[in-house]
């Protein structure tokens, strides 16, 4: 009897055992998730990804030091990635040192991801001969403007101790390097051995006279990355079939296959969520936006389209030119002609932006006064301050206002140089441009002014105004205010929350009193995933992450 026992407790064990290991199976096979996050690929290169499509496609298939996930209520939060700790120390300088202790991750070839990886990466990134338009997210570093001016990459104080240790010393003290730039696509770990490879092989074309040559990534189907998926198959121009990697050192509860499909526009993506081809879109139709704008719904995009005036370009190096030529620009017309879910601009840091404790730094107050009834008295304001400054009825000559050619923008265009004519006489001249175009007048300073949409590189207001201090090579205004410069560097040590909110608050006003920048209008968004779906997990930048999406629970 004792025996029976014995081998009915052991088959009990077994049976256990297996409905154990069936449930775990079929917690590791996830769920099969079709996504719309924009078109076609454009670049997969981290330093040269710019569209928000081909950020969610990296964030997806690459991993950094930190990532961003879904807490308990839902919202994101930034957790350990790569980096197994962290630890952070202030020296006597000014300087953070950052000392990042790697886990025992793999490439999906098996490789060992290491310190090394991101130095590469890192050095890559800030390369001016590499002409990143992300640069500057490393711009905090110690280092970098040493590497701008010279070229010499060994100057970013990033460094391997070895392995599995890394290194990076910070100019000053900025809290947000661990939530908004160690979780950045451009600063995701890239091997050098495969870019290497690939250089090989183009200079061998080169000799054979082959065919033009292509981006390393170009090969999507090939490329090895260390992230929560690999890439199964690729059909270009269509879809895009990503697999959950079974390399990945994290717990792969979501999706077992995630198949991203492209579309042209957002009616074209709204078609295959009606048609349940997919189970989530990025953006919605215009018509929609537009009732979710109406209801105050729409979550703000981190970005606001802006006027830069060159401070060192004829009459604006006079700050009561610049003065008046903001002071008359009528934002709600100007929104109205941007369309869309555009808003007029309340300061240059844009609504959703975290402030002091659970505010949003934009519920201190508007800078920017959109009062219709207060519009003609500051016309008048400003025909004052263009005659203190000697120039009576619009003499301050023919200027021009670049702006790139898509969009709305033309149209803003001639609101804006209708406004400045009929309330001060002056003649501006819009011009249109390629983006290429206007960043290279932008670097050069050969323009007037120009219509940028300025995207921070971190969801912190001092990622809008740390730009524009005198010692900035990315400072395209040129402007130059010793109090300004003053109250960044106070901000850059402040380690108090509270005393470093109010100087953000002051700098901007300063920034913006002075006129080197004229904000007009900020956008929102919104997208959809399926209700019995959970989550999902937004950046602020606007790239998602669904490695966590799973069945939500009846």
């Amino acid at each position: 009897m004792r025996k029976i026992k014995k081998y009915a407790a052991l088959l009990l064990a077994a049976v256990l055992c297996v409905l154990a290991l069936a449930g775990c199976e079929k917690e590791e096979e996830g769920i099969d998730l079709s996504v719309c996050v924009g078109g076609p690929v454009e670049n997969l290169d981290p330093i040269y990804a710019t569209e928000q499509a081909d950020q969610t496609l990296l964030i997806n298939l690459y991993e950094n030091l930190m990532r961003t996930t879904v807490d308990v209520s839902g919202g994101t939060t930034v957790t350990n990635g790569i980096a197994k700790s962290v630890d952070q120390e202030e020296n006597y300088d000014g300087t953070v040192t950052y000392t990042f202790k790697l886990r025992s991750a793999k490439w999906s070839d098996g490789r060992s991801v290491t310190a090394d990886d991101f130095v590469y990466a890192w050095q890559r990134l800030v390369d001016p001969a590499n002409q990143s338009p992300l640069a500057s997210t490393l711009s905090v570093v110690a280092g970098y403007d040493a590497v701008q001016e010279s070229g010499d990459v060994t100057q970013l104080q990033v460094s391997a101790k070895n392995d599995s240790t890394l290194v990076v010393v910070l100019n000053g003290k900025y809290d947000w390097f661990l939530t908004d730039v160690c979780t950045a696509t451009a600063t995701l770990p890239v091997r050098q051995d495969i870019l290497e490879q690939w250089e090989a092989a183009q200079e061998e074309q080169e000799e054979q006279e082959a065919a033009e040559s292509q981006s390393w990534w170009s090969d999507v189907a090939a490329l090895v990355t260390n992230g929560p998926y690999t890439v199964e198959s690729y059909a270009a121009g269509s879809s895009l079939v990503l697999t959950a990697s079974t390399r990945y050192y994290g717990t792969q509860s979501g999706p077992a296959h995630l198949t991203f499909r492209f579309a042209r526009d957002a009616q074209e993506a709204w078609k295959l969520y009606e048609e349940k081809e997919v189970d989530f879109v990025a953006s919605l139709p215009q018509e929609q936006l537009d009732q979710l704008a109406e209801e105050g719904t729409l979550t703000p995009e981190l970005g606001t389209y802006t006027i830069l005036l060159n401070c060192q370009q004829g009459v604006l190096g006079d700050v009561q030119v610049r003065q008046a030529l903001t002071a008359v620009i009528d934002r709600t017309a100007v929104a109205q002609a941007a369309g869309g879910t555009a808003q007029a601009a309340e300061g240059l840091v844009p609504p959703g932006v975290p402030g002091d404790g659970e505010e949003d730094f934009r519920s201190a107050g508007a800078l920017l006064d959109n009062d219709p009834s207060q519009y003609e008295s500051q016309c008048r304001q400003a025909r004052i301050l263009l005659e203190q400054a000697g120039y009576d009825n619009g003499g301050v000559g023919e200027l021009e206002y670049l702006y790139v050619d898509e969009g709305n923008n033309a149209a803003v265009a001639r609101v804006l140089t209708g406004q400045w004519y009929q309330a001060l006489g002056v003649q501006v001249t819009a011009r249109a441009v390629t983006q290429e175009e206007l960043d290279a007048a932008l670097q050069s300073g050969s323009y007037t002014m120009a219509g940028v949409d300025l995207q921070a590189v971190g969801n912190d207001a001092e990622c809008f105004l740390m730009t524009w201090t005198a010692d900035r090579q990315e400072n395209a205004a040129r402007y130059e205010n010793s109090a300004y410069d003053t109250l960044m560097s106070i901000i850059a040590g402040a380690a108090d929350e509270t005393a470093r909110m109010g100087c953000l608050h002051d700098a901007e006003a300063l920034l913006l009193d002075d006129a080197a920048l004229a904000p007009l209008y900020t956008t929102g968004t919104a997208w959809q995933l399926r209700e019995n779906l959970t989550g999902l997990c937004r950046d602020a930048r606007g790239w998602f992450s669904f490695a966590s999406v799973t069945t939500r629970a009846a």
